[in-house]
């Protein structure tokens, strides 16, 4: 940890006792980010019952944010680009902390999910560039060590974000799952507006509005087109099909429009480069993944296996344990050899620990189930840092924030389509009982997430040939 904060001769960016002050404020905006992202889930039937709404209503609870987070991503990495990282950034914490505040105050359903949508906003304001900023204020050298901490930080808070929600509803009330945002919020307010760069290369060109609002619209219209498939049936899904023909037009729309913009949005000239969207790939193809994991998992322990919630998110534990056992460490290989070739090496051994959970017995014990998953969390943590590394590191500095935004984007709807594949499956398949039916469409959910991310081993591998042509 001293290395990341030493100097050497010839580092960019700020001297190390600076640099460390950025990091804690962009490491708890984003733990804070993630955190609410997730954790909401396990507290939405209680708060249902306590605002006396149905469940439709209170899934826009969680979906509130998760929408306008994904809608605005593409748009804050754009503006960081022509304002600077530190008026977005401040902005964005300021907006999520007083936010959460207003969540945790809320007394209608109509005003919480108004603030959900407020916080989701500020929320992509800072998750969208916060790897820039990591980039842009330590020195290349150190780029995968501190790719590979953050990496870390979202990764494990996704899978501890479950436990700690029960925790929190178990002892308190669910205005507290928002109310403990504020504490840490004004902290890393006060830490960003201390340590944030004043000066910065800005890019003087017009805000792409057009592009703006094609981008929302296709990445809000797939969200809601995944959404709605996970209320499917056996019959077709008006809902989702007129979603997904939203999302392809104002997709083709958006692709369109930036070939041919003068100060496109996202600019094409980013993905020419074949190792950075072929990172991009991978990373969407392992999310769907993981995606569909967490979630399929606490059918199978709860409804087939018996175990309680809190039990439930304890079998998560050894996932995240293995992610910080071994994303440190990957990080920082990366930073001297290659970084596609760890990641592949840790897909492959994501794809293994998803085959052994795909193929758990009838009766396992936790420690079969805990030992499958750590395998998981290692091959996840070995891949991600690296994977991150690539993105960032095969772009020119100057769009380092539309890389950012890239790489929160690939995330957030790489989740939610693992999400929908599993809803849709639950939905999809009844036959028999209730445990029958869950067991059986888990056992699918599992075997596709096992597809999908033996699709980014594909992809990972295909980056190794070019790596190696550019090197010849």
């Amino acid at each position: 940890m001293i290395t990341l904060f030493s100097n050497q001769p010839g580092d960019e960016g700020l001297p190390g006792k600076e640099r460390a002050w950025v990091m804690a404020a962009v490491m708890t905006t984003t733990l804070m980010g993630v955190f609410d992202g997730t954790m909401i889930n396990v507290a939405l039937p209680p708060m249902a019952t306590a605002m006396q709404v149905p469940a439709g209503v209170a899934v826009w609870f969680a979906n509130g944010y998760l929408l306008s987070a994904a809608m605005t991503l593409a748009i804050f990495a754009a503006l960081a680009t022509r304002f600077g990282y530190r008026p977005v950034f401040l902005t964005g914490l300021t907006l999520f902390t007083l936010t959460s505040l207003g969540c945790a105050l809320a007394k209608t359903p109509e005003m919480l999910i108004g603030m959900r949508i407020l916080q989701g906003i500020g929320g992509a304001a800072t998750l969208s560039i916060a790897p820039a900023i990591l980039r842009s204020v330590f020195p290349g050298r150190l780029l995968g060590r501190i790719l590979g901490l953050h990496a870390l930080l979202i990764a494990a808070s996704t899978a501890i974000a479950p436990v700690l929600g029960g925790t929190i509803l178990h002892a308190l009330s669910w205005q507290w799952l928002f109310a403990i945002n504020v504490l840490p919020g004004t902290t890393a307010l006060l830490l960003a507006w201390k340590a944030l760069p004043r000066k910065a290369d800005l890019i003087r060109v017009p805000f792409d509005a057009p592009g703006a609002v094609f981008s929302a619209m296709f990445l809000g219209a797939m969200i809601m087109a995944a959404n709605s498939l996970q209320g499917a049936s056996n019959h077709l899904n008006t809902q989702a099909v007129s979603w997904a023909l939203l999302a392809a037009v104002s997709t083709i729309a958006f692709i369109w429009h930036i070939r041919r913009a003068r100060s496109p949005l996202l600019p094409p000239v980013i993905f020419s480069n074949a190792r950075f969207t072929l990172a991009a790939l991978t990373s969407l193809a392992s999310f769907v993944s993981q995606g569909i994991t967490f979630v399929a998992l606490p059918f199978l322990f709860q409804g087939v296996y018996g175990y309680s919630p809190v039990a439930s998110a304890l079998l998560f534990t050894p996932w995240p344990i293995g992610i910080v056992l071994i994303a440190p460490h990957a990080g920082r290989l990366a930073d001297t050899i290659s970084a596609p070739l760890i990641a592949t090496l840790g897909l492959m051994m994501f794809v293994v620990g998803l085959i052994l959970l795909a193929t758990l017995p009838a009766s396992p014990s936790s420690w079969d189930i805990g030992l499958r998953s750590l395998v998981c969390g290692i091959g996840f943590g070995c891949f991600q840092s690296p994977n991150n590394r690539e993105m960032l590191g095969n772009v020119a500095r100057e769009y380092a924030s539309y890389a950012s935004g890239v790489l929160s984007i690939v995330r957030t709807f790489g989740q939610c389509l693992g999400a929908a594949v599993v809803g849709v499956l639950l939905s999809v398949i009844a036959t028999g009982t209730r445990q029958s039916a869950d067991e059986q469409a888990v056992h699918y959910a599992l075997w596709i997430a096992v597809a999908f991310s033996a699709a980014s081993v594909i992809f990972s591998l295909s980056r190794l040939r070019s790596a190696h042509q550019a090197a010849v």
